[in-house]
């Protein structure tokens, strides 16, 4: 699977997941441990973007932020 596939499947995956906070998170964590920087950053922009309109979703993900900036720039 090339690096693109992968990443929009990540995307999909999450998407999926959304409805639980804690699978969400759980799939996030497996994104950023699997995708290449470049795209662990535009995964970071996608999730931003996509927690605007779920409010309920973002507190449970403002935990992981910590977590998620430091994969973010490891």
């Amino acid at each position: 699977m090339n690096k693109r596939m992968m990443f929009e499947h990540n995307i999909h995956v999450l998407k999926n997941v959304s409805f639980d906070s804690v699978l969400f998170c759980k799939e996030l964590n497996k994104a950023m441990h699997t995708l290449l920087p470049y795209d662990v950053e535009q995964l970071i922009n996608w999730v931003n973007e996509f927690l605007i309109d779920k409010p309920e979703l973002k507190a449970d993900l403002s935990l992981l932020n910590e977590e998620i900036l430091e994969l973010a720039y490891a």
